[in-house]
C-alpha cells in the first residue's frame, strides 16, 4: 500500500468494531481415554491376536485430540494380548513425502517409541496389491503389508474435497494414507473423473486390500465442535463401508461452524495440516467446491478470506494458502516451497499451494479490503475473525452483527463492540477472544 491508509472522510478508524462472542456448542468429551479404547477394543476382533504376532498401527498426520494417549492405549491392547505392536506413518505424500519426514511428523504428536512404547518404522517402499477394473493401481505400504495384522486408527469428519458416503476416515487411511506418496498420487489424479466421490472406488479397492492383508480392525474417532474426544469405536474390517458413513453423520453434527452464513471478510489468524488438509477445513468456510467462493448451495458464504500465518506444527506446508485471497508476509515467509509442492501436485490441487496478494501487516491488508467494499459505512461490514476452522467456540464478530447476536440463544456476548488496535508495526494489538 506504499504506507498509505484508508481514512474517511471524520478521520475515523475505516475498519469496523469488533465484539466477542462464545457459540453454545454441545460437549460430549469421553473423560477416561484408556478406558473407552478398552472397552471398545474387548469387543472388537483385536481379541483375535495372537502372542508372538506383529502388528502394524496405522497412524496419520492429522491433529487429532489426544492421539499419543489413543495410540498408547492401543498398542497397549496389542501388547496384552502377547502381539508385537509398531507404528506405521499412513500419510499419503505428507512430512515431505520422505520416511525421515513422516515419522517427524508423527515424533510432533508424541508419537515416539519412547512416549508410546513400541517401534515407528517408516518407508515409502509399497506393495501393489493389483489394479482396479478402471485400471487404477492399488498400492500399500509395504512395512504393514509384511504385519500379521494392521490396525488402522483414525479420525472420522468430513473431508474438505471428498464427498459422499466416505470422506476422511478409515477408509481414506486405508487407500491413500497406507497408498504412502505413489498410492496417493495415484488416487488423487483419478478422483476429478469420480466427481471426488470415494464411494465409487472405495467398494472394489477395500475389497482388494482386506484380501490381500490382514486388517484386523479400525480404530474410529470423532471429536466434537471444541476438539475434545467424543466418541472411541474399534471397527471390524468387514464392516468398514458400512458403518463409516454412520460415523460420518455423527461427526457431521457435531462438528463446529460460524455463527453466521454470510461474511463480506473472514480472518483467520492460522491454518495448518493438523488442522486439515486444506489448512483451513474448507466445510467451515464454505469452499469446499470452489477455491474462492461457495457454490451455489454450499454455505456460509464468504466473500474474501485473510490468512495470518501457519501453525508451527504444520512445519511449513502451506497448502491451504491459495484459498486465502490476502496473506501476512510472515505467513509466506514460513512456506517451505518443496514440502507444499510435494503435497499440493500429489493431491491433484495445485492451486491450493498459490501464493495470495501478501501485505506486511494486519492493518495494510485491511486497507485493501476497505478499499474494495461498496459499503458505505463501516458499521455495516460484516467481518468475523476466528483463531482457525477448529477453534470456534469463541470468536470476533464485526458490529453490524450485533443485533442478530443480541437475539441468539446460541450465543453469549463476551463484550463490547471495541475498535481494533494496532502496534508499531500494524498488526493487530488486541485480541479479542481467547
Amino acid at each position: 500500500m506504499n504506507g498509505k491508509r484508508v481514512v474517511n472522510s471524520e478521520n475515523e478508524s475505516p475498519y469496523p468494531e469488533f465484539f466477542p462472542v462464545r457459540q453454545d456448542f454441545q460437549q460430549h468429551a469421553i473423560a477416561d481415554i484408556p478406558a473407552a479404547v478398552n472397552m471398545t477394543a474387548e469387543k472388537s476382533p483385536l481379541a483375535q491376536i495372537q502372542a508372538g504376532q506383529r502388528v502394524a498401527i496405522a497412524v496419520g498426520s492429522r491433529g487429532i485430540a489426544n492421539l499419543k494417549t489413543i495410540i498408547a492405549s492401543v498398542v497397549q491392547q496389542v501388547s496384552d494380548r502377547g502381539g508385537r505392536p509398531v507404528i506405521v506413518p499412513a500419510m499419503g505424500s505428507h512430512g515431505g513425502a520422505t520416511a525421515d519426514g513422516q515419522a517427524a511428523v508423527l515424533a510432533s504428536y508424541g508419537v515416539t517409541p519412547e512416549q508410546i512404547g513400541c517401534p515407528v518404522e517408516a518407508s515409502m517402499d509399497t506393495v501393489l496389491i493389483g489394479t482396479t477394473s478402471d485400471g487404477v493401481d492399488v498400492h500399500f505400504d509395504r512395512i504393514a503389508s509384511e504385519a500379521d495384522h494392521v490396525v488402522v486408527v483414525n479420525r472420522i469428519k468430513p473431508h474438505t474435497r471428498l464427498a459422499g458416503r466416505y470422506e476422511s476416515g478409515l477408509i481414506k487411511m486405508l487407500m491413500i494414507g497406507l497408498g504412502k506418496h505413489r498410492g496417493a498420487y495415484l488416487y488423487h489424479q483419478v478422483f476429478p473423473s469420480y466427481d471426488h466421490r470415494l464411494e465409487l472406488l472405495a467398494p472394489e479397492i477395500v475389497s482388494m486390500i482386506v484380501e490381500s492383508v490382514s486388517i484386523i480392525a479400525g480404530i474410529a474417532v470423532v471429536e466434537d465442535a471444541f476438539e475434545n474426544t467424543s466418541h472411541i469405536e474399534a471397527v471390524a474390517s468387514a464392516d468398514f463401508l458400512t458403518r463409516e458413513p454412520e460415523l460420518l453423520e455423527l461427526a457431521r453434527s457435531r462438528m463446529p461452524r460460524l455463527p453466521f452464513e454470510h461474511a463480506d471478510l473472514l480472518i483467520v489468524d492460522q491454518i495448518g495440516k493438523e488442522i486439515s488438509g486444506c489448512g483451513m477445513d474448507t466445510n467451515v468456510i464454505g469452499r469446499k467446491t470452489n477455491d474462492r467462493s461457495a457454490a451455489p448451495d454450499e454455505f456460509p458464504k464468504i466473500r474474501q478470506i485473510y490468512v495470518r500465518s501457519l501453525t508451527d506444527k504444520t512445519a511449513g506446508n502451506g497448502c491451504g494458502v491459495g484459498i486465502a485471497d490476502y496473506g501476512h508476509r510472515r505467513m509466506v515467509n514460513a512456506i517451505n516451497e518443496e514440502v507444499t509442492r510435494i503435497n499440493c501436485v500429489t493431491s491433484a490441487h495445485v492451486t491450493a499451494g498459490a501464493i495470495p496478494i501478501t501485505f506486511d501487516s494486519d492493518r495494510d491488508v485491511l486497507d485493501a479490503v476497505v478499499s474494495q467494499t461498496q459499503v458505505a459505512r463501516r458499521s455495516d461490514l460484516n467481518w468475523l475473525w476466528i483463531r482457525d476452522t477448529l477453534q470456534l467456540s469463541e470468536i470476533a464478530c464485526s458490529r453490524s452483527y450485533w443485533e442478530a447476536a443480541c437475539q441468539r440463544s446460541d450465543l453469549e456476548l463476551l463484550g463490547e463492540p471495541a475498535p481494533l488496535r494496532f502496534d508499531d508495526s500494524g498488526d493487530f494489538a488486541n485480541r479479542l477472544f481467547s
